[in-house]
């Protein structure tokens, strides 16, 4: 089967979790809304294009690996805001606030994480259906409608996010063909930890420590919230001899 290979590498990026109240949490490797998103943006599509974005998320298979771990930081945001203060939001409109006096007596914090020196390949693939294909999608990532970030608007990458188009049986098999191919490639590892679809052949590719995961990372996007379970697979992936 055809894969599609994206190399992540930012000086800071984040993969959102669960929103915790103020906390921003992250996880270790990108959501399957995130990259619909991604490739959406490549495409020029906008938000409301909600049946475009929920097409491509039903139709992709996803699977990352931590190339580089990098460093886990946290930001502390906080803003002090008045009555008269207006907003733009991402549908386009004004938003204003609301509340009594005391409601702006205390500033708007909150806590968002982020992961800095990080570098993940990601691999994935498309099912049959109505929307673009693989080499769509490669050629949107060469020259995107609008730029393109990892998880923020300021995580810009370091590098083009396109690392190439293969042939592999699986997920996990994609990913380890990635790491002979990637340019500047880090000091070589025996594995790296590693996400796959639940139920996907692992084959020679995973090195030790599987176990089974459930995420909410697939969008419902007409109603604009994540909703469902997705099982996964984490583990280690052992690095082809091949690139040592």
């Amino acid at each position: 089967m055809r894969h599609l290979l994206l190399d992540l590498d930012a000086p800071l990026m984040s993969f959102g979790g669960d929103l915790v109240d103020a906390y921003g949490v992250v996880r270790d490797f990108p959501a399957k809304s995130m990259v619909a998103g991604l490739f959406g943006n490549a495409l020029g599509w906008e938000r409301y294009d909600a049946a475009h974005h929920a097409a491509l998320q039903a139709r992709l298979t996803i699977g990352a690996a931590r190339i580089a771990e990098g460093q886990r930081q946290r930001e502390f945001q906080t803003a002090k805001l008045e009555a008269n203060d207006r907003g733009w939001t991402t549908h386009g409109r004004v938003e204003g606030r609301a509340g009594g006096a005391d409601t702006y007596k205390s500033p708007h914090i909150r806590y968002r994480d982020m992961d800095a020196d990080a570098r993940v390949l990601v691999a994935c693939r498309l099912a049959e259906g109505d929307g673009p294909d693989l080499d769509a999608l490669a050629a949107a990532l060469t020259r995107p409608e609008r730029p393109l970030f990892i998880g923020r608007k300021p995580f810009v990458p370091s590098r083009p996010l396109l690392l190439g188009l293969i042939e592999a049986d699986t997920i996990p098999d994609a990913l380890v063909a990635g790491l002979a191919l990637l340019r500047t490639p880090p000091p070589r590892q025996d594995s790296l930890r590693a996400q796959w679809p639940y139920g996907e052949p692992a084959g020679s590719a995973i090195a030790s420590n599987t176990r089974e995961d459930e995420w909410t990372d697939e969008r419902h996007w007409p109603a604009g919230v994540h909703a469902g379970l997705r099982r996964v697979m984490l583990g280690r992936i052992a690095w082809p001899e091949e690139s040592a």
